[in-house]
């Protein structure tokens, strides 16, 4: 075989030190290297903010047999990274109740709970209120309203405590709707202890944060919501995608319900905790008021 410069393959080789077995090697593609791309782009299609570890961790969930750096070759190739935008790192600072000095330990240890604002295609509020198991990363409540009252938010707090039992802490910041005297007392008189971290630090509130940038990320900044039906049942889509089917990389890439299934302590479902205020009347109803111990359905936030 001839080089365009006149002088035979061989030779060539010879010169440059190369081994022919290199020069002539041709790329074969693998045997089902078709139908894993097509896989690939279907879970990118499905959910277009996952990186390559987390396709990796979505493949082996599915069944394929194949390594990390594998996948974030075909990803290069195909084009699917993630793009990151560069953000300044502001300097950390470390607080009484914060994720550093009470960490985590258990199920049921510390719940987060914030509220996320959006708007829907004709702009009107869409005020969303999320509580998280910060151990598990389990999402416990995603309720969406046009505005929500101090009734609304503990009587969410009180279905979920109903069915997975009391936890010891809750964070949050100090926003008005976790200030409210209401939500004081009800806290108090069930034993749960507040965690408050201190004006403009959010990131002492590190767990709440990164649920709430995942939670924009992947929902909020991809659809277009309707109106508030359409909100709500998307919301309902979405959380039970999150704790079931979405490989969390904390978890080392369980989903939050498979990780809570594997921990021992505090199973997810408790029986009534005689901690908890008695509800009036025996149906208790995603709108159900808890009146024991608010009066007037005092407004908090907007």
């Amino acid at each position: 075989m001839q080089t365009k410069f006149g002088a035979s393959q061989r030779r060539a080789c010879r010169v440059i030190g190369q081994p022919r077995s290199t020069q002539r090697y041709a790329v074969r593609k693998r045997d089902g290297e078709v139908a894993l791309v097509q896989r690939m782009h279907a879970i990118v299609r499905r959910e277009p903010r996952f990186g390559y570890r987390r396709i990796w961790a979505t493949l082996r969930r599915d069944g394929w047999k194949i390594n990390r750096k594998r996948v974030r070759r075909l990803c290069r190739q195909e084009g699917l990274q993630v793009p990151r935008k560069q953000r300044k790192k502001r300097r950390l600072g470390c607080g009484a109740n914060d994720i550093v000095r009470h960490r985590p330990e258990h199920k049921n240890h510390v719940w987060a709970w914030d509220f996320v604002f959006d708007a829907d295609v004709r702009g009107r509020s869409l005020k969303w209120f999320n509580l998280i198991d910060e151990y598990t990363r389990e999402c416990l409540a995603l309720e969406v309203e046009r505005s929500m009252t101090a009734s609304d938010v503990l009587d969410v707090l009180s279905q979920v405590m109903l069915i997975r039992g009391v936890p010891k802490h809750i964070r949050s910041d100090n926003g008005p709707e976790f200030v409210a005297d209401a939500i004081r007392r009800y806290l108090d008189s069930t034993g749960i202890n507040a965690l408050y971290i201190e004006p403009g630090s959010p990131w002492q509130n590190g767990y709440a944060e990164s649920f709430n940038s995942r939670f924009r990320d992947e929902l909020l900044n991809a659809e277009v919501f309707v109106d508030l039906p359409d909100a709500k049942n998307m919301a309902g889509y979405w959380q039970n995608n999150y704790n079931h089917r979405r490989p969390h990389s904390s978890l080392d890439y369980l989903t939050p319900a498979e990780f809570a299934a594997k921990t021992n302590s505090f199973p997810g479902a408790l029986p009534p905790d005689p901690r908890l205020p008695p509800l009036h009347g025996d149906e208790v109803g995603p709108k159900k008021k808890v009146e024991t111990l608010i009066t007037g359905g005092t407004k908090i936030g907007g």
